[in-house]
């Protein structure tokens, strides 16, 4: 039944109640057309799950309140908006912080309990659904949970920062923007006082976060900072980008076929069952790690330079593997 429907004999018990009617459960299904029980299971609703001052006055043989101030609950939640609450919920058990959960947990097991007359609960939806990642960068809890507050605050901090890249530590003030999970790996994105520039920190290579001693007035704007991510991240990433063919065997291309690597992206079923796509990008770099990831289940038709560093990675690997 519509949540909307119960909510509104809820509401409709409530209102009589503050009318001084003294409603009842036979009143209740009367005006309802619902079974005696029915109707007493949604006092006992009210009272146990709305938490509602009821109280029984014999001699008038209804309800009242003992709290006349109390009030129902003003949101109520449909079907798909519960469902869509608790998807978010098992959707969030990716963030790092057990801090964050647990609050998140508890909110919306209170937002369920008093707005919904769904049995549906946060536990229950661990059993039916889970989200599982792999091949990600882990993140210190506590460095997430002190970067999320500055970036909700606006707030400055100190970091030391790892790169694997030149195998070196920095320190370094910056000014969080906005943080990204990118194929499960968080990121943030912030003002690097030291480069005076947008740039871009994976979370697992910060080794500490502190509040900063020093004011960095960098205004940058949204509009910005949604650029710079779609120029840095994916496979297509860059304000130029080329095209790139890869044709799929036949046994794979069904499940290629399904994916979507691209808004732009075109695919071309060819008469023996193998898959064309065409996607554009402009770094060659992941999109060669997805080709060597395919085997020889993938060729590259284009553009030319990109098969020409396939080519070379394979020979490389041939050497690695040579007896």
């Amino acid at each position: 039944m519509s949540s909307k429907i119960i909510y509104g004999r809820f509401l409709w018990f409530h209102n009589k109640i503050k009318e001084d009617k003294y409603p009842n459960s036979k009143t209740l299904s009367e005006e309802f057309g619902i079974s005696r029980k029915t109707a007493q299971r949604d006092i006992e609703f009210i009272s146990e799950r709305l938490k509602a001052p009821l109280c029984y006055l014999h001699n008038r043989r209804g309800y009242t309140y003992e709290d006349n101030t109390w009030e129902i609950p003003g949101l109520w939640l449909s079907e798909d908006e519960l469902i869509s609450l608790v998807l978010s919920y098992r959707l969030a058990s990716t963030i790092p912080d057990s801090g964050v959960k647990t609050t998140l947990k508890t909110l919306l097991n209170q937002i369920i309990t008093n707005h919904s007359s769904d049995t549906l609960s946060i536990d229950e939806l661990s059993d039916k659904i889970s989200v599982k990642n792999i091949a990600y960068a882990r993140t210190n809890e506590t460095v997430f949970h002190r970067l999320l507050e500055a970036l909700l605050r606006s707030k400055p901090v100190r970091i030391a920062y790892y790169s694997p890249h030149n195998d070196q530590s920095t320190t370094r003030d910056i000014l969080p923007l906005h943080l990204l999970s990118y194929m499960g790996t968080w990121h943030i994105i912030a003002y690097c006082n030291v480069k005076k520039e947008l740039r871009d920190f994976v979370l697992s290579r910060i080794q500490s976060v502190a509040a900063s001693e020093i004011q960095i007035d960098a205004r940058v704007s949204a509009t910005r900072v949604k650029d710079y991510i779609r120029q840095t991240f994916g496979i297509f990433r860059g304000e130029k980008t080329q095209k790139v063919c890869l044709r799929f065997a036949a046994d794979i291309a069904p499940w290629i076929a399904e994916q979507s690597w691209h808004p732009a992206q075109k695919t071309k079923m060819e008469k023996d069952g193998r898959l064309c796509l065409t996607i554009p990008v402009a770094d060659f770099r992941e999109i060669k790690r997805e080709v060597l990831r395919y085997g020889s289940q993938v060729e590259v038709i284009a553009p030319a330079a990109l098969r020409e560093e396939v080519k070379k990675e394979i020979e490389k690997m041939r050497k690695v593997y040579a007896l």
